[in-house]
Parts: C-alpha cells; structure tokens; sequence
C-alpha cells in the first residue's frame, strides 16, 4: 500500500525531494538543476546534491515548500483525440490537463504521453518518483493498443513484427499481437510494446508500409482502460490500482496476455 512520504530531514536527494512534491519527474527536474533553475540556500544547486527540511530551496525564484501531500494520488484518464499532453501548447490547442482537478499544491504528472491522434488510457499522478518509475525503460511496463491499420497485413509481416525490425533509433519488436477482427484493408489488431518510445506502435507499422487510422491504448501495465470510462473523463485510482503500480516491478519474464478482453471495434464514445 502507498505510504505517506516523509519530510527529508536526514537528507535525500534534491530531484528526488522535488519529484515528491509533485513539481515533475526526476528527469525534468534534472535538467532544471542543469538549466540553473533550482538554488539551495541561494546558491545554484548541483546534480546528485542531497538537501534537508531545513534547507531553502527555490525553483526559478520562487521559494518550494516540502510539506508533501499526505498520500499519492493516480488518475486514470481516458484522453480523446485532438488532445496534446503537454501543459501548455503554444498552437492553443486543448491538453489533456484541461480537465484536471485542482490540486491545492502540487501539479499532475503525465505518465508517459499520447499523441494528439492517439486515445486511450492516460495516468497522471502527483507524485514524481512514481511517474519516473513507471516510465524508466529498465521496467519494461508493458503498454497494450487496439490498434486499426490501412494496408495488406500477411503473417510473414506479423511475424517480422514479433521478430524485430530496425527503426531510426534501434531495433523494436511487438510482444504480442492478436488479431482484433474488421472487414477488408481496415482491420484491428490488438498489440503490447514493452517500452515507451516516441510514437513507436505507429512507426513499427509504417516499418512494414501499413499506416495507422486508429489507435487506443487499453492498457498500462497492470491497469485497464475501464470500459464505463468515456472519453475526457477521469476517476481517482483505487488504493488497490494504486499499490499495483506503486510496488517495484518484478524482473521482466514471459509477456502477460490482456485479460481486459476489449472489442476494439465495438467500443463507442
């Protein structure tokens, strides 16, 4: 079960204190240190610098409060397409943290991100380490996706997918690919990566020359896109959901097959 986190007073890291409050993800805020953003007692911070209650730390400035909220909290997001998940686009187009609940201090993480024409399950949480967790690539969460392509799909290619192929920034392979039936060119697979690389179930079909008209993510690692949800709704995950993927992972083994039994082509709204 989630703990409440603890006031530093014997001295943490300072990206990790700041991921706590819910100010980002670890990554981020190490590119604030990087940047000169984050000073302690008035003097830039440095990487790896560890810091306590009783330090003063400020980010761009202003001054950061450590009191963290009393517990994590999870979202689970069912985002729409036509929604960007970052927090401010500079196109004024509408982002997934529009619809948000305020949060009295602090700020919603996005786990990992969507495309603006991909939908599907989205998690924010408040607390950074938790988001950075999730995300790390050495967890191998995996991500499943209904997936409907345009193009002659044939086994040799499906097993090429399962195989490996080589894409501008490494080899990619599906984990899993199940047939999610459709009529003709337009049909729907269901697939699961097992990283979180930009835009990666997209560019393995157009590896293969077959091009994406649909695409919803159904799930994320131990948790499924709940069938009630409608798109641009949320709710509050439950403490269970929320010990599943606060635990650490176990080394990855054999890939998990989805028990959510989706009909991709029969989902509405």
């Amino acid at each position: 079960m989630p703990t409440e986190r603890k006031h530093p007073a014997a001295g943490e890291r300072l990206h990790k204190v700041l991921a706590q409050v819910g100010l980002g993800s670890r990554r981020q805020i190490e590119d604030w240190i990087r940047a000169g953003r984050v000073h302690v007692n008035d003097q830039p911070a440095v990487l790896g610098q560890s810091v306590t209650g009783a330090d003063r730390i400020a980010v761009d400035g202003q001054p950061v409060t450590l009191a963290a909220p009393a517990k994590t909290r999870l979202l689970i997001y069912h985002k729409p397409e036509g929604e960007v998940c970052t927090r401010h686009d500079p196109e004024g187009r509408p982002t997934v943290f529009d619809r948000l609940p305020p949060l009295p201090s602090g700020r919603w993480i996005s786990v990992g991100r969507l495309d603006i024409n991909s939908s599907g399950l989205l998690l924010l949480t408040t607390d950074g380490a938790l988001a950075n967790r999730l995300m790390h690539p050495s967890n191998h969460l995996q991500r499943e996706y209904a997936v409907r392509v345009n193009g002659d799909v044939d086994a040799a290619m499906l097993e090429r997918l399962r195989a490996g192929v080589e894409l501008e920034d490494g080899p990619a392979r599906f984990v899993i690919i199940t047939d999610g039936g459709g009529e003709g060119r337009n049909h729907w697979y269901n697939v699961t990566v097992d990283e979180g690389r930009n835009r990666l179930v997209r560019r393995l079909w157009t590896s293969q020359g077959i091009v994406v008209s649909r695409l919803l993510r159904v799930r994320f690692g131990p948790l499924q896109l709940p069938r009630a949800l409608g798109r641009g709704q949320y709710r509050e995950a439950t403490a269970a959901e929320l010990a599943s993927v606060s635990a650490r992972p176990a080394p990855a083994s054999r890939p998990v097959r989805s028990s959510s039994g989706l009909k991709p082509t029969r989902r509405r709204g």
